[in-house]
């Protein structure tokens, strides 16, 4: 299983600067294991959601999950991610953590930063 991410997103409402960009370009693991996708960020802004997204070839991006940081607190997940699909915060990165892989977790994933 490969799992690709090397593009990203920056939202924003207001005339900050923000950024975010995946760690890795590649990330391989065995059919029912577990791995963890890593991107860092920056934003000036109180309040921020963390977003992942998945995209299959020739398919539209699929959202998957966002966890609130700073003055943006809350979280939600897609139903078809609950089970399998964790996210953390730190003050610079967000990781996405995949477990019980699966071929059809071969796609290329996208994180995402909006600011309040």
């Amino acid at each position: 299983i490969t799992i690709t991410y090397c593009n990203f997103y920056s939202f924003s409402a207001a005339v900050h600067c923000d950024s975010i960009s995946p760690q890795q370009t590649k990330v391989s693991g065995e059919e029912e294991g577990s791995v963890t996708l890593q991107c860092s960020y920056s934003t000036s802004n109180a309040g921020y959601r963390l977003y992942w997204y998945r995209q299959y070839p020739h398919r539209p991006l699929q959202y998957i999950l966002y966890k609130g940081a700073g003055t943006w607190s809350g979280d939600h997940t897609a139903d078809f991610a609950k089970d399998r699909f964790r996210s953390a915060v730190s003050g610079s990165s967000t990781t996405l953590r995949i477990t019980k892989l699966s071929l059809s977790d071969s796609a290329v994933y996208f994180c995402a930063l909006r600011a309040a």
